[in-house]
């Protein structure tokens, strides 16, 4: 069992002691509204390595950092006009926003993993946007060794993460990530579809640009296989085969439903917790229902598919 040590609350002591570790160039993982994330501050160029380490997540693969506000922003980013009415809709919350960094900004070089771009998000979860005013701009990625399910739980981070303080605010009411877009001049793209509908974007931002094939990692969440269990998954089955965990959606019930009624937040919010119940199943192979590719279900579809990509 983890030391209850390990444990702090979500009060303003709780918070305070998170803030010291930060400070001290420490890790402690953080609530959010999306997924627990492991905080570190941003201009710490040790502490982000820490990141690096505790994760062993690739170097080319870059952090969000979350800041409190737009001036907080402004520090680190040239902000264009569609950024700005973006955050102004949709901060706090799951919307991060891929800008150009500015060239002095305090920001340690291991964040952007050597790009001239930095991804920013205002956290709408009020624990982080406490550490976030205290300690200032953090960054933070999901809180589980790289490529493994996101955490929605502190359960899920003190089983993955054995040496890292966890505050526990109890489970994440998006349950899964922020979307992810790059704002260039006037226009957009889709990097990674998250809690906040790509449709939402648009009806804000207008049609996004043809997508762009990169030529590498642009954000966070970009890597073929991720949020990965142990066992193989497998999509779309409307039954599960011999020695199988089967997650349902709607009409099919499965051994744990996503969502009995079709509801797309509802599953997006049990999408991890589902994967961490199916691979501590003991069973050899998961398999998921077809889940609609709209609205959150075009984020649920893209994690599922890095989830049962081939494995490096």
């Amino acid at each position: 069992m983890a030391s209850k040590s390990r444990i702090l609350s979500p009060d303003p002591a709780g918070i305070a002691a998170a803030a010291d570790v930060l400070r001290a160039g420490g890790l402690v993982a953080v609530p959010t509204e999306t997924v627990y994330g492991l905080a570190a501050r941003a201009d710490d160029g040790a502490a982000v390595a820490g990141i690096y380490a505790a994760k062993g997540r690739p170097s080319f693969n870059p952090l969000i950092v979350h800041v409190a506000d737009m001036a907080q922003a402004e520090t680190l980013a040239d902000v264009p006009p569609l950024a700005r009415q973006l955050a102004a809709r949709f901060w706090p919350g799951p919307l991060t926003l891929v800008l150009p960094r500015r060239a002095a900004a305090p920001v340690a070089s291991l964040v952007t993993a050597g790009l001239d771009t930095i991804a920013l998000r205002c956290p709408a979860h009020p624990v982080m946007q406490a550490l976030v005013r205290s300690v200032g701009p953090l960054a933070a990625p999901s809180a589980n060794a790289s490529g493994r399910i996101s955490p929605t739980r502190a359960g899920h981070v003190l089983a993955s993460l054995p040496d890292v303080p966890v505050i526990d605010a109890g489970p994440c009411a998006a349950g899964v990530e922020s979307t992810i877009i790059a704002v260039e001049g006037d226009g957009w793209r889709l990097l990674r579809p998250g809690a906040l509908a790509v449709e939402d974007v648009a009806a804000v931002a207008g049609a996004r640009q043809a997508p762009v094939v990169p030529a590498g990692v642009e954000a966070p969440g970009m890597l073929e296989s991720h949020y990965a269990p142990r066992q193989p998954v497998r999509l779309d089955a409307l039954a599960a085969r011999a020695g199988e965990f089967h997650i349902g959606f709607g009409a099919v019930a499965g051994d744990a439903t996503l969502s009995a009624s079709g509801d797309l937040a509802e599953a997006a919010a049990r999408l991890f917790d589902l994967l961490h119940t199916a691979e501590g199943s003991g069973r050899a192979g998961i398999a998921v229902a077809p889940v609609p590719a709209h609205g959150l279900g075009l984020a649920i579809n893209d994690r599922l598919a890095r989830a049962a990509a081939p494995r490096a």
